[in-house]
Protein backbone atom coordinates (compact mmCIF):
# COMPACT_ATOMS: atom_id res chain seq x y z
CA UNK A 1 0.00 0.00 0.00
CA UNK A 2 1.62 3.14 -0.44
CA UNK A 3 0.05 6.62 0.55
CA UNK A 4 0.57 10.12 -1.01
CA UNK A 5 -1.38 12.83 0.65
CA UNK A 6 -4.80 11.66 1.58
CA UNK A 7 -5.06 9.35 -0.87
CA UNK A 8 -4.36 5.80 -1.23
CA UNK A 9 -2.73 3.36 -3.76
CA UNK A 10 -2.98 0.11 -3.99
CA UNK A 11 0.69 -1.75 -4.70
CA UNK A 12 1.24 -4.07 -8.20
CA UNK A 13 4.52 -6.26 -7.90
CA UNK A 14 6.66 -5.95 -10.77
CA UNK A 15 7.95 -3.05 -12.93
CA UNK A 16 6.32 -3.29 -16.28
CA UNK A 17 3.66 -1.17 -17.46
CA UNK A 18 0.51 -2.65 -17.69
CA UNK A 19 -1.29 -2.66 -21.34
CA UNK A 20 -5.60 -1.71 -20.43
CA UNK A 21 -8.07 -1.65 -23.47
CA UNK A 22 -8.36 1.70 -25.41
CA UNK A 23 -11.00 3.86 -24.55
CA UNK A 24 -13.20 4.36 -27.52
CA UNK A 25 -14.88 7.98 -27.17
CA UNK A 26 -18.07 8.56 -29.73
CA UNK A 27 -17.05 12.68 -30.31
CA UNK A 28 -19.48 13.21 -32.64
CA UNK A 29 -23.53 14.02 -31.02
CA UNK A 30 -24.84 15.75 -33.42
CA UNK A 31 -28.48 15.44 -34.31
CA UNK A 32 -30.01 14.97 -37.28
CA UNK A 33 -32.96 17.03 -37.06
CA UNK A 34 -31.17 20.13 -34.79
CA UNK A 35 -34.41 22.19 -36.44
CA UNK A 36 -36.69 20.25 -34.58
CA UNK A 37 -35.40 20.51 -30.91
CA UNK A 38 -34.83 24.50 -31.60
CA UNK A 39 -38.40 23.89 -32.22
CA UNK A 40 -39.71 22.19 -29.30
CA UNK A 41 -37.50 24.46 -27.29
CA UNK A 42 -39.30 27.69 -28.47
CA UNK A 43 -42.60 25.53 -27.33
CA UNK A 44 -41.01 25.07 -23.92
CA UNK A 45 -40.33 28.48 -23.82
CA UNK A 46 -43.90 29.57 -24.69
CA UNK A 47 -45.24 26.99 -22.73
CA UNK A 48 -43.46 28.00 -19.48
CA UNK A 49 -43.29 31.82 -20.09
CA UNK A 50 -39.92 31.79 -19.77
CA UNK A 51 -39.61 35.18 -21.19
CA UNK A 52 -41.88 37.85 -20.01
CA UNK A 53 -45.56 37.42 -19.23
CA UNK A 54 -48.18 39.05 -21.69
CA UNK A 55 -47.80 42.58 -22.05
CA UNK A 56 -50.11 44.84 -24.51
CA UNK A 57 -49.60 44.88 -27.94
CA UNK A 58 -46.67 46.60 -28.90
CA UNK A 59 -44.95 46.28 -32.82
CA UNK A 60 -41.24 47.04 -31.13
CA UNK A 61 -41.85 44.78 -27.92
CA UNK A 62 -43.11 42.02 -29.33
CA UNK A 63 -40.67 42.04 -31.81
CA UNK A 64 -37.64 42.19 -29.05
CA UNK A 65 -39.72 39.39 -26.84
CA UNK A 66 -39.60 37.23 -30.37
CA UNK A 67 -35.76 37.77 -30.54
CA UNK A 68 -35.49 37.01 -26.54
CA UNK A 69 -37.35 33.65 -27.22
CA UNK A 70 -35.41 32.54 -29.97
CA UNK A 71 -32.46 33.60 -28.19
CA UNK A 72 -33.71 31.44 -24.70
CA UNK A 73 -34.68 28.32 -27.37
CA UNK A 74 -31.36 28.70 -28.81
CA UNK A 75 -29.71 28.14 -25.14
CA UNK A 76 -31.90 25.78 -23.98
CA UNK A 77 -31.19 23.66 -27.50
CA UNK A 78 -27.63 23.72 -26.20
CA UNK A 79 -27.51 22.91 -23.20
CA UNK A 80 -29.19 19.46 -24.44
CA UNK A 81 -26.57 19.34 -27.16
CA UNK A 82 -23.83 19.87 -24.18
CA UNK A 83 -26.27 17.21 -21.77
CA UNK A 84 -25.72 14.60 -24.82
CA UNK A 85 -22.23 15.03 -25.02
CA UNK A 86 -21.61 14.68 -21.78
CA UNK A 87 -24.23 11.54 -21.35
CA UNK A 88 -22.25 9.90 -24.34
CA UNK A 89 -18.79 10.34 -22.75
CA UNK A 90 -20.03 8.65 -19.49
CA UNK A 91 -21.55 5.75 -21.39
CA UNK A 92 -18.14 5.13 -23.09
CA UNK A 93 -16.30 5.57 -19.89
CA UNK A 94 -18.62 3.11 -18.18
CA UNK A 95 -18.04 0.34 -21.23
CA UNK A 96 -14.41 1.07 -20.68
CA UNK A 97 -14.48 -0.19 -17.34
CA UNK A 98 -16.27 -3.27 -17.91
CA UNK A 99 -13.73 -4.04 -20.33
CA UNK A 100 -10.82 -3.10 -18.01
CA UNK A 101 -12.72 -5.68 -15.02
CA UNK A 102 -12.59 -8.01 -17.74
CA UNK A 103 -8.62 -7.95 -18.15
CA UNK A 104 -8.03 -8.03 -14.52
CA UNK A 105 -9.74 -11.04 -14.17
CA UNK A 106 -7.91 -12.97 -16.54
CA UNK A 107 -4.98 -11.35 -15.46
CA UNK A 108 -3.49 -13.17 -12.24
CA UNK A 109 -1.37 -10.28 -11.17
CA UNK A 110 -4.44 -7.57 -11.03
CA UNK A 111 -7.67 -9.87 -10.28
CA UNK A 112 -6.92 -9.46 -6.59
CA UNK A 113 -7.18 -5.68 -6.75
CA UNK A 114 -10.54 -6.20 -7.42
CA UNK A 115 -11.47 -7.77 -4.30
CA UNK A 116 -13.60 -6.03 -1.96
CA UNK A 117 -12.71 -7.95 1.31
CA UNK A 118 -8.94 -6.74 0.77
CA UNK A 119 -7.68 -3.06 1.41
CA UNK A 120 -7.05 -1.15 0.00
CA UNK A 121 -8.75 -2.60 -3.31
CA UNK A 122 -9.40 -1.07 -6.34
CA UNK A 123 -13.33 -0.02 -7.28
CA UNK A 124 -14.88 0.73 -10.27
CA UNK A 125 -14.31 5.37 -9.39
CA UNK A 126 -10.55 3.64 -9.59
CA UNK A 127 -10.70 3.39 -12.98
CA UNK A 128 -12.47 7.15 -13.29
CA UNK A 129 -9.53 8.72 -11.34
CA UNK A 130 -6.83 6.53 -13.48
CA UNK A 131 -8.45 8.55 -16.35
CA UNK A 132 -8.09 11.71 -14.33
CA UNK A 133 -4.30 10.91 -13.57
CA UNK A 134 -3.77 10.25 -16.56
CA UNK A 135 -5.04 13.73 -17.65
CA UNK A 136 -6.64 12.15 -21.08
CA UNK A 137 -7.74 14.70 -23.11
CA UNK A 138 -11.99 15.52 -22.49
CA UNK A 139 -12.92 18.54 -24.30
CA UNK A 140 -13.69 20.07 -21.25
CA UNK A 141 -15.96 17.23 -19.98
CA UNK A 142 -15.96 16.44 -16.18
CA UNK A 143 -15.35 13.25 -16.10
CA UNK A 144 -17.42 12.28 -12.44
CA UNK A 145 -20.51 14.42 -14.04
CA UNK A 146 -20.20 12.76 -16.87
CA UNK A 147 -20.37 9.17 -15.47
CA UNK A 148 -23.00 10.30 -13.20
CA UNK A 149 -24.93 11.46 -16.03
CA UNK A 150 -24.84 8.00 -17.42
CA UNK A 151 -25.63 6.15 -13.97
CA UNK A 152 -28.94 8.40 -13.73
CA UNK A 153 -29.73 7.70 -17.31
CA UNK A 154 -29.66 4.36 -19.03
CA UNK A 155 -30.64 6.23 -22.09
CA UNK A 156 -30.28 9.69 -22.38
CA UNK A 157 -34.12 11.22 -22.45
CA UNK A 158 -35.34 13.45 -25.49
CA UNK A 159 -35.33 16.70 -25.12
CA UNK A 160 -39.10 17.08 -24.86
CA UNK A 161 -38.92 14.78 -21.39
CA UNK A 162 -36.48 17.49 -20.35
CA UNK A 163 -37.35 20.86 -18.52
CA UNK A 164 -35.71 23.99 -18.54
CA UNK A 165 -34.96 23.86 -14.82
CA UNK A 166 -33.04 20.68 -15.49
CA UNK A 167 -31.30 21.53 -18.80
CA UNK A 168 -30.12 24.65 -16.77
CA UNK A 169 -29.52 24.24 -13.22
CA UNK A 170 -30.40 20.44 -12.10
CA UNK A 171 -28.28 18.53 -14.33
CA UNK A 172 -25.39 18.96 -12.89
CA UNK A 173 -26.71 18.25 -8.97
CA UNK A 174 -28.19 14.98 -10.19
CA UNK A 175 -25.19 13.69 -11.57
CA UNK A 176 -22.66 15.10 -9.08
CA UNK A 177 -24.81 13.47 -6.65
CA UNK A 178 -25.12 10.03 -8.41
CA UNK A 179 -21.58 10.11 -8.63
CA UNK A 180 -21.03 10.42 -5.34
CA UNK A 181 -23.63 7.88 -4.42
CA UNK A 182 -21.68 5.02 -7.25
CA UNK A 183 -18.14 5.85 -5.35
CA UNK A 184 -18.86 5.17 -2.16
CA UNK A 185 -20.37 2.17 -2.84
CA UNK A 186 -18.95 -0.96 -1.51
CA UNK A 187 -17.25 -2.08 2.63
CA UNK A 188 -14.37 0.82 2.56
CA UNK A 189 -12.92 3.69 0.15
CA UNK A 190 -11.42 2.12 -2.88
CA UNK A 191 -7.40 2.75 -3.33
CA UNK A 192 -6.20 4.52 -6.47
CA UNK A 193 -4.51 2.61 -9.45
CA UNK A 194 -0.96 3.91 -9.70
CA UNK A 195 -1.00 5.83 -13.19
CA UNK A 196 2.60 5.17 -14.32
CA UNK A 197 1.89 1.40 -14.57
CA UNK A 198 -0.96 1.56 -16.69
CA UNK A 199 -0.71 2.43 -20.39
CA UNK A 200 -4.35 2.21 -22.44
CA UNK A 201 -4.91 4.21 -26.16
CA UNK A 202 -7.83 7.02 -26.15
CA UNK A 203 -9.18 6.66 -29.76
CA UNK A 204 -12.19 9.02 -31.13
CA UNK A 205 -14.79 7.22 -32.79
Amino acid sequence: MDILGTRTFVEISGERMLELPPLLVHAHTSMKRMDRVVGMAEKMVENDLLVFPALPPDAAMELEMDRHRMDLAIQLSEHYLNLRYKWQWGDDVLEWIRQCETTFETNPQLRPLLRPDLWPHAGRSSFVRLLEDKAISTSGVALETAVGLRLSFRQLPPFSCCTDQFLFYLNEKISQSAYQAWSAMGPSEAASLPPERFHFDVVTM
